[in-house]
């Protein structure tokens, strides 16, 4: 089995650490990762604990697959209760933390309580240890990786840590690693901030032994690894132009949401795309896009490394940006860009960078500005309240936001909180383009029926990547369907639900999919981990996964009715494109949905569907 056995239980209130086996139980039933992590937690907490207090945990979680020479295998995930949504929060990430974890000898780290005052905790292989934070409090992710690595005298530890957004309660704090890779989503920066923990920084070299067979692990990874690299996208169309490829793609067929979603095309896509990114500047002759880079153990290398033009108005005094950074991801450029009518390529890496630099999710970060241009424009914000003049396309706003939004300082901090909530405290609710409280990424559901539903049930809150339909509907994986109808959605979300949960589980990327299915996935698990991992097992446990983060949420106090999209998309039909005329159809598909998930009317499990899944 290539599970290490033993996690770790760190208590803040008292500063004491604790060594624990792993429960074998669990990890058979739920893999590792997301749902071993999730599994933990929503055991330990009350469902209705607020987020922020010192009752809520947070875990640091890897899968079996994680660590070894499995392709992708450098993922770890963030499981607590979120506090964007109040939903549960599970938010992953690459780089190279997650693997340094595995190899110093632990699957999970458990935090619990609420720190007096600042700490991070210092992980190097059996040696464990709460160190003093005071130095590194008010400081940038990319300054507390500095000064880290400094004071250990290690230029290989990896950190993962908050910037001033998870130190300021910003509803969307990120937790970032390796500088710009990020377990973005749902606010578990800030759950991290409330408990005054500002990173944890492990050195492993141990390594991840104990496979189940390592010839066949093996000749099976040196397979798989072969698919990604024969494939159209993770061989060759990811390695060159990133997620950022469907810039395009997505515009051109009219699901491209565009000024808080009252478009569905824009007009200025062809400035902030791949191919933007790729082309020799006229100021400077170079381009914005520097390399790819891979994260631990991957064969894809879809990441962006990126460098702004240091003549630019948003950087123009700031030395300190002039250095090649994290680049744009297609997620980040829609939300920065095209939500806010904004096609100025340069300004949106200048948000990105502040966003990895003190911890923000980009998505939520541009969606809430799409939500404030819109109030601008229709009069209920002012300049006064602002401090800018922002309507939509208006770069320098988008920049000014960035900053005052990371600092907590001014209308940054109702920014911070949020569209759901500044659009409810400004009376128009109905402009936050949301499901339970997140924001949405960037595909229209009107002209993409079946991310309709997706977001409408998923369980963190509106989320492309628990379950990419945009793979079946668009890019014909693994087959082809129909975008503009709503048939076979439901059944379509569902396996993609599943499948998901399960790659998550496993400690691998879900990029992996355009390739893999969990027919690939399946005997890498086994090899690593046992015979008993058979493909119905897998999918079991994916689904198993799924019902067990329904019923937290249910528990949590969400119903039917929050399985729902804004009426934007429900009643406002696209105006151009190929779903002119079109709604998103979720009324027809939720209660299928419902019926194939084996829940009842008002979305709660049914007795015969615990009992088969053993919940």
């Amino acid at each position: 089995m290539s599970w290490a056995g033993k996690l770790l239980r760190v208590n803040l209130t008292t500063g004491t650490i604790a060594t624990e086996p792993l429960n074998m139980a669990w990890a058979r039933q739920y893999l590792g990762s997301r749902g071993l992590a999730t599994k933990y937690l929503v055991e330990e907490i009350d469902a209705k604990v607020d987020p922020l207090s010192i009752d809520n945990k947070i875990i640091w979680s890897t899968g079996p697959l994680t660590g070894t020479m499995a392709s992708t295998g450098g993922r770890y995930t963030v499981v607590t209760k979120g506090p964007l949504t109040g939903a549960i929060a599970c938010s992953n990430s690459g780089g190279y933390w997650g693997a340094e974890l595995k190899m110093a000898g632990w699957d999970m780290v458990i935090f619990e309580g609420r720190s007096p005052k600042p700490v991070y905790l210092s992980i190097q292989d059996d040696v464990v240890e709460l160190k003093d934070a005071a130095h590194l409090w008010g400081k940038s992710v990319w300054e507390t990786e500095a000064t880290i690595k400094a004071s250990h005298q290690d230029p290989l530890v990896r950190v993962s840590s908050i910037g001033l957004a998870g130190e300021n309660q910003v509803l969307f704090a990120a937790v970032v690693n390796d500088l710009h890779r990020a377990a973005g989503r749902s606010g578990v920066g800030a759950v991290m901030g409330s408990k005054n923990l500002k990173a944890v920084v492990v050195r492993g070299t141990k390594g991840v032994g104990n496979l189940a067979n390592p010839k066949e692990f093996m000749r099976v990874t040196a397979e798989k690894k072969k698919i990604l690299h024969d494939n159209a996208v993770t061989g060759a169309g990811l390695p060159t132009y990133g997620t950022q490829v469907l810039m395009s793609v997505i515009n051109e067929m009219g699901a491209l949401p565009t000024r808080n979603h009252r478009d569905v095309a824009f007009e200025g896509a062809k400035d902030i795309g791949a191919e933007a990114m790729a082309t020799p500047r006229a100021t400077d002759g170079k381009k914005q896009l520097v390399t790819n880079q891979a994260c631990f153990g991957c064969t894809i290398a879809c990441g962006r490394i990126s460098k702004i033009d240091k003549t630019h108005f948003t950087v123009q005094t700031k030395p300190q940006y002039w250095g090649a950074s994290g680049g744009l991801e297609y997620e980040a450029a829609w939300a920065l860009g095209a939500a806010n009518g904004v096609n100025d390529l340069e300004a949106l890496q200048y948000a990105n960078v502040l966003c990895n630099e003190q911890g923000m999710d980009p998505i939520s970060f541009g969606a809430t500005i799409g939500a404030v241009m819109e109030l601008y424009e229709m009069g209920v914000l002012t300049k006064e309240q602002l401090g800018i003049d922002a309507k939509f396309g208006d770069a320098q706003a988008l920049a000014y936001f960035a900053e005052i939004t990371a600092r907590g300082e001014g209308f940054g901090k109702e920014i911070g909180q949020g569209s759901a909530r500044l659009t409810k405290k400004y009376g128009h609710p109905d402009l936050s383009m949301s499901v339970k409280g997140q924001e949405f990424p960037a595909y229209d559901s009107r002209g993409i029926q079946g991310m309709g539903l997706t977001y409408a049930t998923s369980n963190r809150g509106a989320c492309h990547l628990r379950s990419y339909t945009v793979a079946s509907e668009v890019l014909g994986i693994p087959v082809k369907t129909d975008p503009l109808t709503a048939d076979g959605k439901p059944e379509l979300v569902m396996a993609f639900q599943d499948a998901t949960a399960a790659f998550d589980a496993a400690g691998i990327c879900i990029f992996t999919s355009f390739a893999w299915g969990l027919a690939d996935v399946q005997p890498q698990v086994a090899a690593a981990c046992g015979d008993e991992f058979t493909l119905e097992n897998l999918s079991q446990i994916g689904e198993r996964i799924w019902n067990m983060e329904r019923d937290f949420n249910n528990r949590a106090g969400f119903t039917a009715k929050d399985d729902t999209l804004p009426k934007r998309l429900l009643e406002e039909p696209a105006k151009t494109g190929p779903a002119k005329g079109l709604v998103n159809k979720l009324p027809e598909m939720l209660p299928k949905y419902y019926d194939i998930r084996g829940w009842d009317a008002d979305g709660q499990l049914k007795p015969e569907t615990r009992s088969r899944l053993g919940l």
